[in-house]
């Protein structure tokens, strides 16, 4: 278990056992906040120099930047936090890698056996805590386990549909000695797709009028999203994307339909309602996804519903299919990269000219709007969208800033989106953190609102620290805007908990060594842009927008008049 030396026979401690483990199955690196629960295991990391460790200042900042290396990765992230406080803050991130799909191991320093079932200084039962969170939850009770339980933690969280895997780790187990056990390291299991299935999807695609592709979840790579744009082309098939899952598909290519999520274009929505072949590759078919569950009828769609998804579980859950397929996103899009449509296809013309209406539409929602103000967000995304190179990485949290890059940037290639589907705040920071330390030679730009910011602003440090060079792009309008949003549209004139008295952003940033501008005007942004890249370095760029600009298409006052229409109506 030594990464390719021969394996130690003498007794070794449970930490020594666990980083063997990780190095058996080629992590190259850990984040985490240190405690002292889990000390057998930070010392048995001095001896691992080939995994690098990257240590946070927040346990959730710490978790999602595991996630966020799961996700560019495929690879399980791997996060280190210690018992109680540390093991509650993590759960920010394992919720975001549960929603998302994404494979991540989170090893929680535990409190001493013995002390167990007594409520002792910082004890929790984290199977009863993280059972809902994780695929799988389970406590190391002896060492000489290690291999077994971290082997099956690789297993599950890559397997089927992944996800994150939480292991407890008592401290005295930890420096309890066990002899080495023969291990072998994890291949991700991924179901394949019978015969029979795939010559039913090519009956249905061959005589579908009205087809649409959706793709989305987990478990995709680079050679996936490839082999299904061939398929989209080869079909002329319109591709929407689900909820944040931008990066699957590039969004110039003239098949691109736009994302389905939250806000979104209604002309999809009537797509999605009018198609009569609706072919899911990947997506859960959750809230956002769906419109609220309005999109697709319960349990029976009228659309012919094709699912296709790695988790068995989800097929059926909330939409029963006419054709439901229990296979991986990398076996499916490599046979229906092969699959090729009849040379007599008789609708091949009209579904080709819809496909191009269906892009066409998807471009005129993109178009940026203007808002009050002498800041224009809209110039500045069209500006970043013409200017940022394809492999750019961008990244948010959540709020109404973060419409504008979710809406209004082209995701050109795989893995340039990081955001949570949980709508999880303060992640755009971390996660921006976690993809610079993987590409450092790629831009990365994290988006993140006043709000937003502040819930991860520590991690700036961590940034520092590793000279991820980083550049945030902070959309100040002294609120929880998208809170305040629907204050306004339900109370209209009734504020309250939403307003926000801001630091000053550039001071704190500088305090950071980041290079840090304000900018108040449209022009300015642009230079600024430039410095900040040519930095070098941590930087920051504070945006102030005006207030009344709730939303790129909304105002507070627009919304109040709608809100005072709405009543007298």
């Amino acid at each position: 278990m030594n990464n390719g030396s021969a394996p130690a026979t003498a007794p070794a401690t449970g930490g020594r056992l666990l980083v063997d483990m990780l190095r058996l199955n080629g992590v190259d690196r850990v984040f985490c906040v240190p405690g002292e629960s889990y000390l057998a295991v930070l010392d048995a990391l001095v001896d691992a120099p080939e995994i690098a460790v990257t240590i946070c200042r927040h346990e959730g900042g710490a978790a999602m930047m595991a996630e966020a290396y799961g996700k560019c990765t495929g690879r399980p992230g791997i996060c280190f936090v210690t018992r109680g406080p540390g093991a509650t803050n993590a759960s920010h991130g394992v919720h975001i890698a549960h929603q998302d799909s994404t494979p991540m191991i989170l090893f929680i320093g535990q409190i001493e056996r013995s002390a167990q079932e007594r409520e002792a200084f910082q004890e929790v039962d984290y199977r009863r805590m993280y059972g809902p969170l994780s695929k799988w939850v389970a406590q190391i009770d002896e060492a000489g386990r290690i291999p077994e339980m971290v082997g099956r933690a690789f297993y599950t969280a890559t397997s089927g549909r992944p996800g994150p895997v939480v292991l407890a780790l008592p401290e005295d187990m930890l420096v309890e000695r066990a002899a080495p056990r023969p291990a072998e390291p994890y291949r991700a299991v991924e179901p394949g797709l019978r015969p029979e299935d795939l010559a039913e999807l090519e009956r249905l695609l061959g005589t579908a009028e009205r087809p649409l592709l959706l793709v989305g979840g987990g478990g995709w790579t680079a050679e996936a999203c490839d082999d299904i744009r061939r398929f989209a082309e080869a079909w002329d098939l319109p591709v929407g994307v689900s909820f944040r899952s931008q990066d699957l598909f590039d969004n110039a290519h003239p098949n691109y339909a736009g994302d389905l999520g939250l806000g979104v274009n209604p002309a999809l929505a009537r797509t999605v309602q009018e198609t009569d072949l609706l072919l899911v590759v990947g997506p859960r078919l959750g809230e956002a996804t769906t419109g609220g569950y309005t999109l697709l009828d319960i349990p029976c769609p009228r659309q012919t519903l094709v699912h296709v998804h790695a988790g068995v579980e989800e097929l059926g859950r909330v939409y029963q299919p006419a054709l439901a397929i229990n296979a991986g996103m990398r076996t499916t899009a490599r046979a229906l990269a092969a699959l090729a449509p009849p040379a007599s296809r008789r609708n091949a013309e009209r579904i080709r000219e819809r496909t191009k209406a269906i892009h066409d539409a998807y471009l005129a929602w993109t178009d940026p709007p203007s808002i009050p103000g002498p800041l224009q967000m809209g110039e500045i995304m069209g500006w970043l969208r013409e200017t940022l190179p394809p492999d750019t990485i961008v990244t948010n949290g959540a709020g109404n800033f973060a419409i504008w890059p979710n809406r209004f940037h082209r995701y050109r290639r795989f893995r340039t989106m990081l955001a949570p589907t949980s709508g999880s705040m303060g992640y755009g920071i971390p996660a921006a953190i976690a993809a610079k330390l993987l590409h450092p030679e790629r831009p990365v730009v994290a988006f993140a609102g006043d709000g937003c910011f502040m819930m991860s602003v520590q991690e700036l440090a961590t940034a520092a620290q590793y000279e991820a060079a980083i550049v945030v792009v902070l959309v100040n309008n002294g609120m929880f805007g998208t809170i305040r949003m629907h204050q306004e549209r339900e109370y209209p004139r009734r504020v309250i908990g939403t307003e926000l008295k801001n630091p000053d952003f550039v001071t704190l940033a500088q305090s950071f060594g980041a290079h840090a501008e304000r900018i108040t005007r449209t022009g300015e942004f642009m230079p600024a842009f430039e410095r900040a890249m040519a930095a070098g370095r941590l930087a920051l760029l504070e945006l102030v927008i005006d207030p009344e600009a709730i939303s790129p298409t909304h105002t507070v006052t627009s919304l109040r008049e709608q809100a005072d229409r709405a009543r007298s109506a």
